[in-house]
């Protein structure tokens, strides 16, 4: 008996470990893609590519050591389209907004997607809840001296947005890691259309390519695959509030590593619009037992 407990706390002890580096991983794709803009030469576009481009070169090798084959699916060019959309928008938008900022309007454009979609296929779900959201991010984004760049918000929802409707695709996928795969390396022809575009302003230095490939191969690649594993080890209410932690994460490792700042006013309207995700997020998973409410457990990547 002794020997069976112990054995379940290590199982334990191993999935709060893995959940808690998975939550470090994505906070970092904000942390390293905002150092980039703030401390060396690389432009968004050159960025975008490079951590799609090294995503794709690690979730092959993941998927080929699991033994995984990258197979065509309908919905695959939609998913790589979405996938760009997103990395791209992602990208250009952290060059005006603060890592927390940045974080936190991602992961509610993500979640709201999602809910509503959730909503309009019958789902119920409570709408103070939504409402509450709502009120936290307009008043965060309300013009003040500390407020983010309006249309550095707007392109990180559109990042959200986009991020919402691969995770929607994707949610009914018996193979995770390849679909992420084929999804990363059908948008590598993307952003070499979109740095043929921009040709005129490139820009790259060493340490700009080294954000991206970190921000691509560990922090992307490396986080999917530890999430997808911790993910079937966890209830799905548990999935969903555990990524309340990552825009928390992220405006914390802003300060100290980017000294960065956060008004006392952006810090209590970040807190409403994460409780009102949470209590929508839990309400929802809660009530339906989840299938249709998948997608959401996968917004913050």
């Amino acid at each position: 008996m002794d020997a069976k407990k112990s054995s379940h706390d290590e199982g334990l002890m191993l999935v709060v470990a893995m959940t808690s580096l998975a939550m470090v991983a994505f906070s970092a794709n904000s942390l390293l893609t905002r150092a980039a803009f703030q401390t060396t030469a690389i432009d968004a576009t050159s960025f975008t590519a490079i951590r799609v481009i090294s995503g794709a070169l690690t979730l092959l090798v993941i998927a080929m050591l699991q033994g995984a084959k990258l197979k065509p699916s309908r919905t695959g060019w939609w998913s790589a389209v979405l996938l760009f959309t997103y990395v791209a928008a992602f990208s250009f938008a952290y060059r005006d907004i603060s890592t927390g900022a940045g974080a936190l309007v991602l992961f509610a454009s993500a979640q709201l997607l999602m809910i509503s979609y959730g909503y309009c296929k019958g789902e119920r779900t409570s709408l103070l809840g939504v409402l509450i959201a709502l009120g936290g991010i307009a008043a965060f984004l309300a013009p003040t001296a500390s407020a983010p760049s309006l249309s550095a918000a707007a392109l990180m929802a559109v990042a959200g947005f986009a991020w919402g409707g691969f995770s929607l695709l994707g949610r009914s996928s018996d193979s995770p890691i390849s679909n992420t795969a084929a999804s990363f390396l059908w948008a590598v022809p993307l952003v070499l259309i979109l740095m043929f575009v921009q040709r005129k302003h490139l820009s790259v230095d060493t340490m700009g390519i080294t954000y991206a490939v970190l921000s691509g191969s560990l922090a992307s690649a490396g986080g999917y695959a530890i999430w997808y594993w911790v993910r079937v080890r966890m209830t799905a209410i548990s999935a969903g509030a555990v990524q309340l932690s990552v825009p928390v994460l992220s405006a914390v490792l802003g300060v100290l590593i980017l000294s960065e700042e956060i008004s006392w006013i952006g810090g209590i309207s970040a807190v409403i619009t994460l409780g009102g995700v949470a209590w929508v997020t839990l309400t929802a998973k809660a009530g339906q037992q989840g299938r249709s409410s998948a997608g959401a457990e996968d917004a913050i990547r």
